[in-house]
């Protein structure tokens, strides 16, 4: 998602009743994209109470909410959700999408003993899973060195899954970083979010040369940084990655809504498009999408806005 910074007034008890009404659907109504936005009010307030219904949510059967449910918990940073995450991340029957965002959130809440329980799914059934735990304690260990490194100034907010790196190299260099198979993909992450940082034209090119890669969470996180970007010279390779059916479905989801975080005018009618797709969390993803085309072009101040009503 590309909405970090959401300006938050003191919440009432009656306000968290609210939010946790229309997070988890208590009248079997609300629109998932009025829950995602709902979601991302909570993210901002990032207290105990929040992370509590965050957690009761993943009652639900929607993989996409599920996944954003687990992202959220990683960008409060709040210890409280561990219990929640490491749950989730047992449960073998949940969607490795799900799963991974998991064991990626606890590597941004950044506790060591987390370590422990992250290498116990290195040897997954799931790749996606056990890439995520390898990155998620590499992460973790970075964040605990007693020698910090001054990383530079970034135009995002989020807690990513590898800090960009520090060297001051130009974007080709960093392309053969980012693309090289054969080094530890947090190094290859480190470049991928140092050409984030760049955010020009060369750099989101190189990026999508990304999507040839054997790894689908390496693809999926391609996706995820286009739409942090918004940058419309993704739009051609986000659309691409989209409209193939056999590509895996976190894949496709993250396109989806990194789509609707650039929300330039030729994006509407492909998300109108694969609304109907065959793939409950492509088009679900397609209807959040949309939601955020929606606010990008609407001139509201915030997209989460659930304590102003």
């Amino acid at each position: 998602m590309a909405f970090e910074d959401v300006t938050v007034a003191k919440p009432t008890p009656e306000t968290y009743k609210a939010l946790e009404a229309d997070l988890c659907n208590h009248s079997g109504k609300v629109p998932l994209h009025e829950r995602f936005r709902a979601l991302f009010t909570l993210k901002a307030l990032a207290d105990n109470e929040a992370v509590d219904i965050v957690g009761r949510a993943f009652a639900d059967e929607s993989a996409l909410l599920k996944h954003e449910l687990a992202y959220v918990l990683g960008q409060m940073k709040n210890p409280h959700a561990h219990a929640v995450l490491k749950q989730v991340l047992a449960t073998k029957e949940e969607d490795p999408m799900v799963r991974h965002e998991a064991a990626e959130a606890l590597g941004a809440i950044g506790h060591l003993d987390s370590i422990v329980i992250l290498e116990e799914y290195l040897k997954d059934d799931s790749e996606v899973v056990v890439q995520t735990c390898e990155l998620a304690i590499e992460k973790i260990k970075y964040d605990h060195r007693k020698e910090k490194e001054a990383l530079p100034e970034s135009a995002y907010s989020s807690i990513d899954p590898a800090p960009p790196t520090t060297d001051e190299e130009a974007t080709e260099q960093l392309r053969a970083i980012y693309l090289n198979q054969k080094l530890p993909l947090f190094e290859r992450y480190r470049a991928m979010f140092a050409l984030r940082n760049q955010c020009t034209t060369e750099s989101v090119l190189a990026l999508a040369d990304g999507f040839d890669d054997p790894s689908a969470l390496f693809r999926h996180e391609i996706a995820y940084v286009f739409g942090q970007m918004q940058h419309p010279a993704a739009v051609p390779s986000l659309v691409k990655v989209l409209g193939k059916l056999d590509e895996a479905n976190m894949v496709r989801h993250e396109a989806a809504e990194a789509l609707g975080s650039i929300a330039t005018p030729e994006v509407y009618p492909v998300l109108e498009h694969f609304k109907n797709d065959h793939e409950r969390v492509v088009r679900e993803s397609c209807v959040v999408a949309l939601d955020m085309f929606a606010y990008e072009n609407s001139g509201e101040l915030q997209y989460a806005d659930g304590l102003s009503k």
